[in-house]
Parts: structure tokens; C-alpha cells; sequence
């Protein structure tokens, strides 16, 4: 494969993936589209400064003047920041057009799972995977992210799927395609804002190292794809569930009544739950990226060893 022209990767990352340094992947779109300038920013670099703290190297990753930028600088996470929305999302899909038209473009879990493994890294740390959309039945409305964790060899270390989502068709999505799904110290799957769900995951695994061992034997025999690593909120920062729970549902009449639908759904319902909630989802939010970044580094850690 000639990544020449295509893959940019920092000196930082290319030296830590080198000397087998554990490296942990983190996505764009949070920094364009998940919250105003500058507290994008700001969260950005304290993900990365978490990374480092805990022990592991941070990949920020986007797309730059049509390269593939593995281990954004300062200034190019400020420059994303700025442009905010005008920045598009950029899934498996968009990644050839944008690198063709050397435009920008922020990673989501599912383009920036493939930059990743294009690059050798194998642990990524994000909010929330995609999933199955409600209503899903009429729609046809799923999330790439979940056919790319059945192919692409990366570990998804989040805080369950979005809460906004379909939760239970998304778990039997990810079971015909044979994703695990991993919890990591509870057998409930987490719903982003909340802890509970009311469904159960695959597997509890309650250290780091027991997840870098699954993900080395998962690897070892040749079984395809990823994992989901699901990381419940802090308690702390843990939303009611049935506070949530209203706010979403309301949030989703008002995207049926508007008519937005695909890739516009997300960023309406997040925006509008943030509202109904009164900003407490936001900082419920970020609370739960900066808990996933710790894990993540720790599994990073742990499969550097292995």
C-alpha cells in the first residue's frame, strides 16, 4: 500500500510507534463540531495532556490541506477550532473527495479508526460510538462507525453508544458482526450522559491489562476488526436517567418535525439536548471524554507490552 502523498504522521508519533511506545488516537469532530471556540480547543489539548499524564502519546487526528495528519500541532487544533462547523465531518466515505480536493476535514470515529490503523496505532479514545438511529426500520439510518468496528482493527475506548441512539438495535448490529463489546468494570452498557442503559454487555473486564489481552488474542487469530471498550461516565459527572431520557425524546420529536436526518442528526439532537439540559450535558460530556483518554492510555500501555 503507498501511503506516499497521502499519510502524515508527526515525528512524535512516528518515534513513540517506532520504539512500540503505547500511542492513544483521538478524533476531530468533537473539536469542530461538539462544542464553541475555544472550550473546543481548550478540551483538545487537556485530552492530550491527559494522554501524556497517564502515560501514552496523543494522536490528535484530522484531515489538513488533503493529507491524512496523524498528531495534530497546537496550531492546527486551533485552526479547527476556529473554523468550527465550517470544517466538514468527514466519514469512511467522504475521506476520498476531501484528500482529492486537498480540503480540511474532521475525523469521526469512523474515519479516524482507519487513519489510525493506517498508521499503526491500535487504541482510540472518543466520546460515544455511532450507532443505529431510531426509527432505523424506515430510515436505514446507521452510523458507519459500527460497520467499521467490524472491519478495522482498532479498540474504541468510549462511554457506550450516544444516548440519542437506538441502543439495543445498535448491540444487535454489532453482535451480526461480531464486535465485542467490552464494559469495563460494570455489565451494564452505558448511555454517554448516564451509566444505565437496561442492556447488558458482552463481557465485564475489570483491568486493562485482561482488555489488552483480549484485543491480543482477538488480533493473534486473525479475527477482524475492533472492539468496544465501553467506559461508564464517572458517577460524579452522571446525568439522571430519566432527566435524560425526556430531554432526548423530545430532542428526536423535534428533529422528526424539522425533517433532519442523517449526518445533520447528531449534531441537532446533542445541540438540542444541550438545551433542554441547560449546558449540564455538555459538561457531562466532556467530563466522560477526558475519563475515556485515561483508560485508553492505560490499554495502550498494557498492549505495548504484550
Amino acid at each position: 500500500m503507498n501511503l506516499n502523498g497521502y499519510l502524515l504522521i508527526s515525528k512524535e508519533v512516528v518515534a513513540a510507534l517506532t520504539a512500540n511506545k503505547p500511542v492513544v488516537a483521538l478524533e476531530s469532530t468533537i473539536i469542530s463540531h461538539g462544542m464553541p471556540y475555544p472550550q473546543n480547543v481548550e478540551t483538545a489539548l487537556r485530552v492530550e495532556e491527559i494522554v501524556r499524564k497517564n502515560g501514552a502519546i496523543p494522536a490528535t487526528i484530522a484531515i489538513i490541506n488533503g493529507k491524512l495528519t496523524v498528531g495534530l500541532t497546537k496550531e492546527q487544533i486551533d485552526f479547527l477550532g476556529k473554523k468550527g462547523v465550517d470544517v466538514p465531518k468527514v466519514s469512511r466515505r467522504d475521506i476520498p473527495a476531501i484528500l482529492a480536493k486537498k480540503e480540511d476535514g474532521a475525523t469521526t470515529v469512523a474515519s479516524t479508526m482507519i487513519i489510525a490503523a493506517l498508521a499503526g496505532i491500535r487504541v482510540f479514545a472518543t466520546g460515544g460510538i455511532g450507532g443505529v438511529h431510531r426509527g432505523a426500520e424506515i430510515t436505514m439510518d446507521i452510523s458507519a462507525d459500527l460497520e467499521e468496528l467490524a472491519m478495522t482493527n482498532v479498540a474504541v475506548v468510549c462511554a457506550g453508544a450516544k444516548s440519542i441512539l437506538d441502543i439495543g438495535l445498535t448491540l444487535e448490529f454489532l453482535e451480526t458482526k461480531g464486535v465485542p463489546v467490552i464494559g469495563y468494570q460494570t455489565e451494564e452498557l452505558p448511555a454517554f450522559y448516564t451509566r444505565k442503559s437496561g442492556f447488558k454487555v458482552d463481557y465485564k473486564m475489570d483491568t486493562p491489562k485482561e482488555i489488552a489481552l483480549s484485543l491480543k488474542a482477538k488480533w493473534d487469530i486473525g479475527l477482524q476488526g475492533g472492539m468496544v471498550i465501553a467506559n461508564p461516565i464517572p458517577l460524579e459527572y452522571a446525568m439522571d436517567f430519566d432527566t435524560i431520557t425526556r430531554a432526548i425524546d423530545n430532542a428526536v420529536k423535534e428533529a422528526e418535525l424539522a425533517g433532519i436526518k442523517g449526518k445533520a442528526s447528531t449534531p441537532f439532537l446533542l445541540s438540542k439536548v444541550k438545551e433542554l439540559t441547560k449546558g449540564e450535558s455538555l459538561v457531562s460530556n466532556i467530563e466522560l471524554v477526558f475519563n475515556n483518554a485515561k483508560l485508553a492510555s492505560e490499554i495502550a500501555i498494557e498492549l505495548s507490552k504484550l
